[in-house]
């Protein structure tokens, strides 16, 4: 009887994965369309649907901030999200303050750089150069902003009284640069970031990446703990940008709702992870998703059942 009534349970509860997996869509948010979010996640939706038997819509939003939004409203499946917006949702921080998110992680995918993005001729070679300028620190609601303003911050800089400030999209940023309406903008993105590309390649302009990893990594560091990561962004990343530029990063993670069922987070993760091929044939930051990354401690939130299933079965052992 006991062994009736649990293969009776299993049954439910794999009908009920694949009722969940079998639903209208999934929504897959991702970020505004001059990122690198919004390629990953069409190439997300194209290896769900041929390897996972899972309809998927990809939305464009600001970016992780309205995402992790979207995830506690119930608002999305399946989300690409900075760390640090990642762990401010989990433990009710900040934006989210008095409001924990239900978010797991599925994978750590790669990490962002934090660009500061001007042109020859603005005036601006550090952080300390922004005073007074009209400056970008990315669209409402997004982690740019987040991580921006503690950068700021931690260079001595008052977001709201030191600068001109506009909160723009990157592909909005790069407009208005070439339109002479702004002096600078951050964006957080892998690299290339089609929107810095964009602005490298227009004619009688010449893209200037700015360093800044100095005066801002310990200040950011102290206040916030190790989510941020020094990097370097290789010369000839971008046109026209001639010399590496020593930047600041935080890592990316693949993360869902904290109640979608076991199989259908395996199965997510499975096919993402087996067909990052397909990712990195969307954008060239599919490449550096790596088992090994796993381990790094980026994924500031618990990894979901279904994805530690999975990793486990690549021997990566996660807490």
């Amino acid at each position: 009887m006991k062994r009736l009534i649990a293969i009776a349970v299993a049954v439910l509860v794999a009908a009920s994965a694949t009722a969940f997996a079998q639903q209208k869509a999934f929504s897959i948010v991702t970020g505004t369309t001059g990122g690198v979010y919004f390629p990953l996640g069409g190439g997300l939706a194209q290896v769900l649907t041929k390897h996972a038997g899972i309809n998927a819509n990809v939305e464009a939003t600001a970016g992780s901030t309205e995402n992790m939004f979207r995830i506690s409203k119930g608002q999305a499946d399946i989300a690409f999200t900075q760390t640090d917006a990642a762990w401010d949702a989990y433990n009710g921080l900040d934006k989210f303050s008095g409001s924990k998110v239900g978010v797991r992680a599925l994978m750590v995918l790669y990490p962002n750089a934090m660009h500061l993005v001007t042109i020859e001729g603005s005036g601006i070679n550090s952080i300390a150069d922004l005073r007074g300028k009209r400056v970008s620190t990315g669209a409402a609601n997004s982690a740019t902003e987040i991580m921006a303003m503690r950068a700021m911050v931690a260079a001595g800089i008052d977001p709201d009284k030191d600068v001109k400030r506009a909160r723009l999209s990157p592909a909005e940023s790069t407009r208005a640069i070439r339109d002479r309406q702004l002096d600078a903008y951050w964006f957080v993105g892998g690299i290339p970031t089609p929107a810095i590309t964009d602005l490298g390649a227009t004619p009688g302009i010449k893209l200037k990446l700015v360093d800044y990893q100095k005066e801002v990594l310990a200040g950011m560091v102290k206040t916030t703990g190790p989510i941020y990561v020094p990097i370097t962004i290789p010369a000839k990343s971008y046109p026209g940008q001639d010399t590496p530029t020593q930047a600041v990063a935080v890592w990316n993670i693949l993360a869902v709702r904290d109640d979608m069922p076991v199989d259908v987070a395996y199965n997510i993760t499975r096919a993402a992870y087996q067909q990052r091929a397909d990712l990195a044939a969307v954008h060239p930051e599919g490449r550096n998703i790596d088992a090994r990354w796993q381990l790094n401690g980026a994924a500031v939130v618990p990894f979901h059942p279904g994805a530690m299933k999975f990793w486990a079965e690549q021997g990566v052992k996660l807490k």
